[in-house]
Order: C-alpha cells, then sequence, then structure tokens
C-alpha cells in the first residue's frame, strides 16, 4: 500500500500541470487560466546576491519564466505594478511537522516494563523506524499553512517526529488551492533521526542518550551485514533504512552537546549529518565548526526572566541568564565562522513570532544577505532542490513574497505570499498605511489620536483635556470607522467617526454623536519632529524608571513587536567563556613553567614526604624535585609552609555526565559513558577545589554488565572529547546485589532476568559463553555479524578490558572470582565492596583492588554489616585500596575521607594519602602518568594551605599538565566579577520587562545528582 501511494505522489511531481487532467469536476468548470503573469518595477532578489533594480518578474503555470530589466511581456499578460515594492524568494523550512501528527504516547500505568519488540519483521528495537514515511500520514492543514505563509515560507520539509530513526520526510509547498498532486515537490526528501525514543512504544531499551547512540551505531552494522546478504531473515527496518542512504540525513539533535554527538556516530559511518541544533552553538563555535556539518537553527530566543523578585532571582543561574543576552547573537557567530546554517521555525509556539526573532538575530549582526541565504538558497541547496525552489531563477516554481520594502526591517509589510502561481493575500497592498498620529476638532473640542498596528488590526488612542477616551477602530476598502467614548464618564454613550482614508494622510468623513446629530470630521496625520539622541535617551529612561506614564507607554511601543517580543536596541553582548557559565575562563589557560619553593612534597614514592622541597613543572611534566631549584623562564610560588600532593583521583564518580545507566536491557556493554561527557558540570570546577584532578565515570548500576567508563581529567573548559585520557586504559562496570536483580524498582519490574543473585551468576556465564564463541569466529576469519556488546565482553576475555564492579555481600565477590576464574581473566577492581574485610585474603589472592566508602553504613539492607575499618583491613591483607565518592558533593572533600582510615585501623598518612591518589591511579592503570610527584609523570598536583588531610585545609592551586584549572585567589575574584555581570544582566531584564515585554518566571533548577541508581528522564 505504501509503496502505491509513493508511485502517486511520485507521478504527481513529475506530471505536475496535467496531472489533475483526467479527474471529474462537479463544482465548477474545468478550464483554468494558464496566462502570463507580470509582476514590474519591482525590486527582485531572484537570488540573496542577485538583486535587479526595477525589474520584471514573468510567471505561468506556477513557474518562473523570466526576471530581470528587460523581460519580453507577451500580449494577454496580466501586469502588475509593483512600484516601490520588493519581491523575495519564499522561505523553506528544513524541520517541519507540518500536516504530520505524532502519534499518541503509549499507556504504561500499571504495567510491566516492556523489553522485547512488539513487531515482527522489522528491527528489533520498535524505536527504529526508517520504513515509515511522511507521506503517509501527511494531511494539509490550511489554517497552520495560513500562520506559516504570514511568517514567509512557501515550501516545508515535514516529518514524523516520533522515534529515533524516524524515516523519510516529504517536502511540501503551502500551496493553499491546489491538492496534494501539486503541493508534494518530494514524497521521500530526506530521512530522519534523534536520540529520542518514540511515544508509541513502550519499549524500555534505550533508556538514555547514550544507549540511542549505541543503538544507532549497532544498526548501522546490521545494516551493512544486512546489504550484503549475510542475514537469514527479512527485515523491512534495514531495507528501508538501505534504500534511504541516498537521501539527505537529518539529525534532530536539539543542543549543542547533543550535535557533537550526533556528528560523532555518523563520522564512525561516513554520514555526514545536516543537524537541529539547539541555538547555542555559539557558546563553542570552533567545535561546531571541526563537525563539518550544516546546520538548522531554530530561532526561539529566550524571554527575559521576570527578576523583581530579588530572592528568587539569586536562584538564576548565570549561564541562564547569559542565554537572554547571548542566544540572539548565535546566527551571527554561525556566520562570521563560515559554517552553513539555515533557520527554522521548530520551537516556536507560534510562526507568527518567527519574523520579529528573524529580524532581532539581524540586528544583533548577522548580515541580511546571510539571513536570506539561511531561508532560501541553503535550504534548498541541502536539499537537492536548488533548480527548483529557494530562488527566482528562470524554471523555478513561481514562489515568492511580495513586500513594502526591506524583508528584515520592522516597519516591512509582507503584502502577499505565491506559492507555485498560487496568490495569497495577507495584506491589501493597495491600503493605504494609516497608522500615525493625528489631530481633529470636533465642536470646539480638541483630540489627540494615534492609530498603531496593521491594516487589518489597528488600534487607537484617542485623548482630549488630558484624559484618554476608550476606543476602537476598524479599517477596510478606504473607509475607517471610529467609536469613542463622550467626555460625560457618568453614562456609556459614543461618538461615531466615519471617513475616507484614501489620501493616507487625512481622514475626511462625519461625526455621529450620541443624539443623533451629524457633524464634519477632518483629521490630519502630524509629522513627528525627528527626536535628538539626548531626547531619546531621556525617553528610554523615562521608560525604565516610570513604565506607567504615557510617555513610558509611547516608547515601549515603539520597541515592541509580535506578542510583546523585544527588538532589543542594546547589543552589548556578554563575553563567552569556557564553559559559558559561572566560573569559565575568557579564554582556555594554558600551560606554564612553575616553579614551587620550600614546599613539604608528599611525593607517594619512596622518598616519602619531602620537607621544604623545589618542584619544577615543564611542558605539563613534572621537571625536577629538589632543593634550590631555578629556572629563568619559571613563575616562582612561594610554598613555605604549604604542602604539595599530586592531584586527588576518584575512582568512582557519576558528574560530569549526561547519562549514567541505561537500563533497558540486563547487559548494556555497547554503551559508552565518553559518548556522553558532561563539560558543563559544576562539580567539575567544585571537585578541582578540592583538590580532584582525575576521575572515572562508571556507568550505574542498573544491570549486571554495565557500560564502558569515561576516565578524564578535570580539565575545566575544555571541551568533552579533551577531558577523557590519552590512549585511556579501557574499563567497563559490572554490578551485584539489590540494585540489578530489581529489588528496589518496584512492583512492576518483575520481568527482567534475572531476578535473583543466583541468577546472576548465570547471566554472567551465558554472556562469557557466548562472548567467547563470537571471538573464536571472529579470530577464524569467516563472515561474522559485528556485534558491539560481545566485541566490549571478549575484550574482558583477552584481558583488553578491565572489570570495575560494584558489590556488597561476599557471597557475590566470591561468585564473580569463581566466574572470573572459570573463563581465566581477573576483576580488576570491587567498588563499594563494605563486605571486603570479610573476604580480603580471597581478594589478595585473586589479585583484585578495592575501592571503598570511608564510612558509609546502613543506606540500605545490604549495607548493614559495613564498618569503618574495611579499608585498613584490605589495605593490611595486601590489597591496593582506594577510598572513592559516588558521591558529587562528597568527591570535594576526599581528602578528609581519607583521613578516617588513620583514625580507623590506624593506616599510616602517607598510605592513607595513597588510597585518594597513587592507589586509585594503580586500579585506574594510569599510575605511569599520574599519582605521584615523580620526575616525568604529568604535571598533575595541588598546593595544599594546610595538611592535606587537615580539615583546616583548602586546595589553593590545583594544576593538571601544568595548566592552573583552580586558583583560590581567581575564585575569590570571579564571585565578584559573576555579581557584576548578574547585576548587569538583572538591569537588562528590568528594563526589558518595564518596556512592556512578555518575560518568565523563575523555576528554580536542582541540579541532579546522579548516583549508581540513578536513571534518564523518559525521553532523556
Amino acid at each position: 500500500m505504501n509503496k502505491i501511494k509513493y508511485a502517486i505522489a511520485l507521478c504527481f511531481c513529475s506530471f505536475a500541470l496535467f496531472a489533475q487532467d483526467y479527474f471529474p469536476k462537479n463544482d465548477g468548470v474545468k478550464t483554468k487560466n494558464t496566462s502570463y503573469q507580470a509582476f514590474t518595477n519591482a525590486k527582485i532578489y531572484v537570488t540573496p546576491t542577485q538583486i535587479i533594480e526595477n525589474g520584471t518578474l514573468l510567471i505561468k503555470d506556477g513557474k518562473v519564466v523570466a526576471s530581470g530589466n528587460e523581460v519580453s511581456i507577451p500580449k494577454n499578460t496580466i501586469v502588475v505594478d509593483l512600484k516601490g515594492k520588493s519581491i523575495y524568494p519564499s522561505f523553506i523550512d528544513m524541520y517541519s511537522t507540518f500536516g504530520v501528527k505524532k502519534p499518541e504516547r503509549a499507556s504504561d500505568q500499571g504495567r510491566s516494563p516492556q523489553y522485547g519488540p512488539s513487531r515482527s519483521g522489522f528491527y528489533w528495537s520498535d524505536h527504529v523506524m526508517p520504513e515509515n514515511s511522511a507521506i503517509d500520514k501527511f494531511e494539509f492543514d490550511g489554517k497552520i499553512a495560513k500562520e506559516l505563509m504570514k511568517a514567509g515560507f512557501g515550501v516545508v520539509n515535514t516529518h514524523i517526529e516520533d522515534g529515533i530513526v524516524r524515516g523519510t520526510g516529504t517536502l511540501v509547498a503551502l500551496n493553499p488551492d491546489d491538492g496534494n498532486g501539486f503541493r508534494i515537490i518530494d514524497p521521500k526528501s530526506a530521512q530522519y533521526f534523534s536520540f529520542s525514543k518514540s511515544v508509541a512504544s513502550r519499549q524500555s531499551y534505550p533508556g538514555s542518550i547514550m544507549g540511542s547512540m549505541a543503538l544507532l551505531r549497532q544498526m548501522y552494522n546490521d545494516a551493512d551485514w544486512y546489504a550484503k546478504g549475510n542475514s537469514k531473515t527479512k527485515d523491512l527496518s534495514l531495507e528501508a533504512l538501505n534504500s534511504n542512504k541516498s537521501l539527505v540525513q537529518i539529525f534532530g539533535a536539539g543542543s549543542r552537546l547533543n550535535a557533537m554527538r550526533a556528528d560523532k556516530v555518523g563520522d564512525a559511518f561516513g554520514i555526514q549529518y545536516v543537524i537541529l541544533g539547539g541555538g547555542d552553538e555559539y557558546e563553542r563555535i570552533a567545535d561546531v565548526k571541526a563537525t563539518n556539518a550544516s546546520y538548522i537553527i531554530p530561532i526561539n530566543f529566550q524571554k527575559a526572566y521576570d527578576v523583581e523578585n530579588a530572592f528568587l532571582s539569586r536562584s538564576l543561574s548565570i549561564s541562564d541568564m547569559k542565554a537572554w543576552n547571548q542566544g540572539p547573537a548565535n546566527a551571527k557567530i554561525l556566520a562570521e565562522n563560515g559554517i552553513k546554517f539555515t533557520f527554522t521555525s521548530h520551537d516556536l509556539k507560534s510562526p507568527k513570532t518567527f519574523m520579529p526573532n528573524l529580524i532581532k538575530a539581524v540586528e544583533y549582526g548577522l548580515s541580511k544577505e546571510k539571513a536570506l541565504e539561511a531561508l532560501t538558497t541553503v535550504p534548498a541547496q541541502l536539499l537537492g532542490k536548488s533548480s527548483e525552489i529557494g530562488s527566482l531563477q528562470k524554471g523555478s516554481y513561481a514562489n515568492f513574497l511580495i513586500t513594502s520594502g526591506d524583508i528584515f526591517e520592522k516597519k516591512t509589510k509582507l503584502y502577499e505570499n505565491w506559492v507555485q502561481g498560487q496568490k495569497t493575500v495577507l495584506e491589501d497592498m493597495n491600503t493605504q498605511d494609516l497608522t500615525g498620529d493625528y489631530e481633529f476638532n470636533i465642536a470646539g473640542e480638541t483630540y489627540k489620536m494615534t492609530l498603531k498596528g496593521t491594516p487589518s488590526k489597528l488600534k487607537s488612542e484617542i485623548t482630549s483635556d488630558g484624559q484618554k477616551r476608550g476606543s476602537k477602530v476598524s479599517y477596510a476598502d478606504d473607509w475607517i470607522n471610529i467609536s469613542m467614548t463622550t467626555k460625560d464618564s457618568t453614562e456609556q454613550k459614543f461618538i461615531r467617526l466615519i471617513a475616507n482614508a484614501s489620501n493616507g494622510n487625512t481622514l475626511n468623513g462625519k461625526a455621529v454623536y450620541p443624539d443623533g446629530n451629524e457633524m464634519t470630521f477632518y483629521a490630519k496625520k502630524i509629522d513627528k519632529p525627528e527626536k535628538s539622541s539626548k531626547e531619546k535617551e531621556e525617553k528610554t529612561n523615562s521608560a525604565v524608571n516610570t513604565a506607567d506614564d504615557a510617555d513610558a507607554a509611547d516608547a515601549a511601543d515603539d520597541e515592541k513587536e509580535v506578542d510583546g517580543e523585544e527588538s532589543t536596541t542594546a547589543k552589548e553582548i556578554m563575553p563567552i567563556t569556557y564553559p559559558n557559565m559561572a566560573y569559565g575562563f575568557a579564554e582556555l589557560p594554558k600551560a606554564e613553567t612553575l616553579l614551587f619553593k620550600n614546599a613539604t612534597v608528599w611525593t607517594n614514592e619512596k622518598d616519602g614526604v619531602l620537607e621544604n622541597t623545589d618542584v619544577l613543572i615543564k611542558n605539563g611534566k613534572i621537571s625536577k624535585i629538589g632543593k634550590d631549584l631555578s629556572d629563568g623562564n619559571a613563575i616562582v610560588i612561594d610554598a613555605t609552609g604549604k604542602h604539595l600532593t599530586s592531584g586527588i583521583i576518584d575512582e568512582h564518580s557519576h558528574i560530569a555526565a549526561s547519562s549514567i545507566n541505561e537500563g533497558g536491557h540486563n547487559s548494556s556493554a555497547e554503551v559508552s559513558i565518553e559518548d556522553v561527557i558532561d563539560d558543563e558540570d559544576v562539580d567539575i570546577y567544585r571537585n578541582l577545589a578540592g583538590g580532584v584532578t582525575s576521575i572515572q565515570i562508571l556507568h550505574g548500576s542498573a544491570n549486571p554488565i554495565g557500560g564502558r567508563s569515561a576516565i578524564i581529567k578535570l580539565k575545566w573548559g575544555e571541551s568533552a572529547e579533551n577531558l577523557i585520557y590519552n590512549n585511556s586504559p579501557k574499563f567497563i562496570k559490572f554490578a551485584l546485589g539489590e540494585n540489578v536483580k530489581q529489588s528496589n524498582w518496584g512492583d512492576n519490574a518483575r520481568n527482567r532476568f534475572p531476578q535473583t543473585r543466583m541468577g546472576v551468576e548465570q547471566l554472567y556465564i551465558d554472556y562469557f559463553t557466548r562472548a567467547k564463541a563470537y571471538d573464536a569466529l571472529k579470530k577464524s576469519g569467516k563472515p561474522y555479524r559485528k556485534d558491539i556488546e560481545m566485541d566490549v565482553i571478549s575484550e574482558i576475555l583477552n584481558s583488553q578490558r578491565f572489570i570495575s564492579c560494584h558489590s556488597y555481600v561476599q557471597s557475590e565477590i566470591n561468585m564473580l572470582m569463581t566466574v572470573a576464574d572459570k573463563f581465566d581473566f581477573k576483576i580488576n577492581t570491587f567498588t563499594h565492596i563494605l563486605e571486603g574485610y570479610k573476604v580480603a585474603d580471597k581478594m589478595a589472592k585473586h589479585g583484585v583492588g578495592g575501592s571503598t566508602f570511608s564510612d558509609w553504613w546502613a543506606y540500605k539492607y545490604e549495607v548493614n554489616d559495613a564498618i569503618p575499618y574495611n579499608a585498613a583491613i584490605m589495605h593490611n591483607a595486601g590489597v591496593v585500596v582506594a577510598i572513592n565518592s559516588d558521591d558529587g558533593e562528597m568527591s570535594r572533600r576526599l581528602n578528609q575521607e581519607a583521613a578516617k582510615s588513620v583514625k580507623y585501623g590506624g593506616v599510616s598518612e602517607e598510605d592513607a594519602w595513597k588510597f585518594v591518589t597513587l592507589n586509585p591511579a594503580k586500579l585506574l592503570h594510569i599510575d605511569d602518568r599520574v599519582g605521584s610527584i615523580k620526575v616525568g609523570k604529568d604535571a598533575d598536583v595541588v598546593l595544599w594551605t594546610d595538611h592535606p588531610m587537615s580539615i583546616y585545609a583548602k586546595a589553593e592551586k590545583t594544576i593538571i599538565e601544568g595548566v592552573t584549572y583552580f586558583d583560590l585567589k581567581r575564585d575569590e575574584m570571579m564571585r565578584s566579577q559573576i555579581k557584576k555581570e548578574k547585576s548587569e544582566l538583572i538591569n537588562g531584564m528590568m528594563k526589558a520587562k518595564n518596556k512592556g515585554l512578555k518575560t518568565q518566571p523563575i523555576k528554580k533548577k536542582e541540579k541532579d545528582q546522579m548516583h549508581c541508581d540513578y536513571l534518564d528522564h523518559a525521553q532523556h
């Protein structure tokens, strides 16, 4: 059935002029007007760079025949004189849902999770639907089409906004008069993707952004396998995906971070997506440019916050406030950096805000030429339709706008929008512009009147003797009707005015009083004298300080646009920082040559703690350690009375990530935390303030086999990819206990295997057995289906990937070591390991490390046997022990957590300090680079104001590879700067509100504190 619809639509496209000839017509005559139409004396934008003054546009049968200054006009041509007016190509929206309803959300109330697919003969994920086609669900909506046409659009690329792989879009002309046989320019115009699951399916996987990325990767691998004829079963989804490869691939990322992630997936398979951005690309424009992608940019600019409540405004983040200030400059910055982009009305509550926001982008520095390109030639080129849409070249569709002048000026009127040669009148171009100020006299009484708005929606303000009269106004066919209240306010009586307005500057007619008497009425438009810059400034200040008086109201109205949106006159943009939030750097810091003098140095090496010692840092490495060192190029830091240590390393962290768990399956080895690093997490900075320089971001404990880890350095201000260790060791998270068997997931979560601790063991044996067989087939040289999950588990068997396992109960700890021995590999680390003291001897024999809490206890049942002596007992048994946080707050105080092992168990200070420095480095296999102060190692060091395990100690400087990422003095300075910036932004927002502009209420945002059991929100 779908193929039949597609064939018919394709036929319509190919024979658009004749396809309807064989249809019977019973609602009128069948003969159509096929005359030429010529639009003369207009300023014609054939393309953004080809502009014809006083030119002629000739069209016929919905296509452009010619444009120029010397166009030959055939006989019987309908000629329209457009002297003083302009013609532009109609706009194109590449990312639309016009005419396509979003599926209804599947109900999951009181139901168990769905793990398997609901379809047969398609891909195993319900959220992968490349076989879907927008043309099958398309229904033309005349009302919405009119709204889009008022915004300047003539063509939209619509799609089904549902699922991770959404199927093909349809390129539609907003032709209100002809049917789909004419409107459909291309029934299969592009293939659409996103990271969001289908709302119509309850299938649990993927439950995270990293799961969506892994699903896409596996899907592309499977599509390649299928295309080579290796599959034994039919898969209509993979067939459609392969069939759609030649189409434009559009990815609905919706934010800069997700755009980077989408590009990462595409690069791995040689696919260059056209990416729907988030309007925040300006924050890391170099990274955006490096994707080499073209972008579809929304212009849903953020409204100012209502900041009158001083208490509530304190909860506003500087990043949210800066977005209001900086967002309108996004397009300008994209253009300046040579990034190809187009605009979309996507995410706007109404299309009528599109043009005001577009004009705002121009006012913020985007050139009008680039703006027009982004609306016409760029989307046409990206869609491969440059010969048909996006310009007024010969042979293209007659899609054009007729305006009163420059379309990027606020006062310009959009009169008509022609689509495929069909006219839609938006404003009568022959109607006079009556807006302005008037004076008139009736029966000896003088009145002042101001008319505002558009001819179809005029508004009036009338005063006499300093009193405002209630009034209403309407205008049509050169006649204006005004009703106003009489001077006597005790009775509700009206004076009616009717006048001819064909002159444009005068109103001639009569006034009808409540008693029926009539008088002559004459009003003349008053030309306002141009105000001096000083007067304008005084008027603006008046509007800010006294918003209720008449002059302020006038000032506000001068600045308003549709629905009260502001056309910002002040273009002072806050500087972009890295990251673009509180404590960000104006420019990324660089490595320096540093010489610490007279420090107490905790080497973590055989030299132990050295008193009054110098340390030279050069080229990002520890260069020298000794007495009386010097270097002519070094910045000398007096460390007398202070302590210098290697940076703290947190073996178990969940900060700086957008996802933590992929719990949609009982194994998620295919996902990776490296895909979802959040370089804007303020906890990075806070951890630096606590002396932390490296962390392992672990997958959560939602399943027995979790995802792969990310080992990062906390290089505050760098992009996500630059945080990851070079040649990073490969780790994966496993988990045991209550979480993986869903003991604490609720009564409905009882249908995923395993549900018992012994089931967990069987799952491990099953996966390792399958991985062993997979690895053997892979090494045999025979054809095999690439399975990312099996590849990762095979790396464990081949000692190429290390396991960090969430663990509590001794029986399970023993079980996993036994399973590992059976398959001839070693568990690297048991994390949490709160019953490690019970099996410390067995751990030492197996060679596994223990990364534990200092003294957490009894936060759930399987933790009841935890004791604060755990770390000391394991350490004394020969286990490599680390103290971790598993918490974004406690990680800032790991120096104090280490000190607890001195109290509980009598561990020496040096060994206790190694619990948060050298030992976690050993567990993470990065001790050749970090974890101690040794010549040749990375210069990841912390200068403490006091003994590093003292509760009084502060990290004065935290340095990574010779770069100072945290400095106590800079921090103090930044606090003052943030206060100043917030004050400036608050003043700007108050000015916006006092001008009558719409504001948004302050909603306090609570930062998600991610732990092992954290799950992404429903639509991640």
